[in-house]
């Protein structure tokens, strides 16, 4: 009871000492911005064809979530005289995101970006303003290549990559001795980024794919057996079936069609997520709520590393010591970086490949089943850095 009494005259304290201050901070507050750049026309938000992308695809555009991560940040910051500010701008090519990013710099001061944009448009603008004084976080691009060959110095990645989303789900795969798989890959270059990925997991930690069948989302009768599920999924004893299917359009009618009674995995089914709505610890549901109120919808994987990315440059700015940009990116990129994602551990970005470290959900489209890393998978340092490439395997050179 006395630390209770103790805690509650402290916020109390706390709370009479921020309105004191309140008119004095707002006359001089520190001003720092935050761009968030996405393209009018990106496809991933195609309304024609987002409706066959329950479980893959955002939903919406994710500025609402810097909207949360502001308010979340706006007692603290008036405590340190600091206000932070969104800069919003829907691009129609990379020159213009480029001029954009040329012109806040300037104009604004913006230093920090939030990237909602196409991993070939990561690649081209992370490329083209390497050794500018600013820092970007890749918010909704999980291909491998932007933390390996494609590597950037002030690229940051808050969504996990295709390797982090496949390790887990071949960790759980394990962990049920479902060991060998048929992986079904659908006929688009982001289909065979997944594919990849997955082979890749399998081999690192002792799964074996017994077959790799091409499908098409197609009616013809004369590659029937390329899309007839009864047909794809006949022949040898798999244990469950991993769908690598970016679009989602084939791969939601693989369940309860597979020619053997077996679970699906993969792109449908239990998917692999940085968020989901239904994850009922460690803080979720309060999050969750207030996302919901804002916009009317459901937090997604993409909405989550949105809301994640404005918290580390929150969590930089009122750490960092002195808080000049240098030093607030080198906090960032340390060890002393503890972010609060809501998921449990305490996450950090990996210094090899800028990729933040956390954990990975697996989940159907309502229920939360396992999150990985799973109990059995250790690692000498960071048990997260089970998920995805760690520093020996890493191809990043900055």
């Amino acid at each position: 009871m006395t630390k209770v009494l103790v805690l509650l005259a402290w916020v109390t304290w706390i709370s009479v000492s921020l309105l004191t201050i309140a008119p004095a901070a707002a006359q001089g507050q520190e001003h720092i911005g935050i761009g968030y750049l996405e393209l009018a026309e990106d496809p991933r938000y195609d309304q024609d064809r987002v409706y066959a992308r329950i479980l893959l695809r955002p939903l919406g555009r994710s500025i609402a979530a810097v909207e949360v991560a502001l308010d979340e940040a706006q007692v603290i910051a008036q405590f340190l005289k600091k206000k932070f500010f969104v800069a919003h701008h829907q691009g129609q090519d990379i020159d213009d995101l480029v001029n954009v990013i040329d012109l806040w710099l300037v104009e604004k001061g913006i230093r920090f970006y939030v990237l909602d944009l196409p991993w070939t448009v990561v690649q081209d603008l992370s490329a083209r303003t390497r050794g500018k004084d600013i820092i970007l976080f890749n918010a909704t691009a999980p291909e491998d290549s932007l933390r390996g060959e494609f590597c950037q110095p002030h690229l940051m990645h808050t969504i996990p990559s295709h390797a982090m989303q496949t390790d887990a789900l071949i960790q759980y795969l394990l962990s049920k001795k479902w060991r060998q798989i048929l992986l079904l890959e659908g006929p688009l270059p982001e289909d065979a980024l997944i594919a990849k990925a997955v082979e890749r997991s399998a081999k690192k930690f002792g799964a074996r794919i017994l077959d790799k069948k091409p499908f098409q989302l197609s009616n013809d009768v004369r590659i029937r057996e390329q899309n007839n599920v009864a047909l794809m999924t006949a022949g040898r004893g798999y244990d469950v079936v991993v769908i690598a299917d970016s679009d989602g359009e084939f791969g939601r009618y693989v369940p309860y069609q597979t020619n053997l009674p077996r679970p699906v995995v993969g792109t449908t089914g239990l998917v692999s997520q940085a968020w989901h709505w239904s994850f009922e610890r460690y803080g979720a549901p309060q999050l969750n709520s207030r996302f919901e109120r804002k916009t009317d919808r459901r937090m997604t994987s993409q909405d989550w590393a949105v809301w994640v990315a404005v918290k580390a440059v929150v969590t930089g700015v009122t750490r960092a010591r002195p808080p000049e940009y240098s030093k607030i990116v080198e906090f960032i990129k340390s060890d002393s970086m503890r972010l609060d994602g809501f998921k449990g551990p305490a996450l950090s970005f990996r210094p090899w490949n800028n990729q933040l470290r956390q954990p990975v959900l697996l989940a159907t489209h309502n229920a939360i089943i396992e999150q990985a890393p799973l109990d059995a998978f250790l690692h000498a340092t960071n048990d997260l850095d089970t998920l995805g490439a760690d520093q020996p395997d890493t191809t990043c050179a900055f």
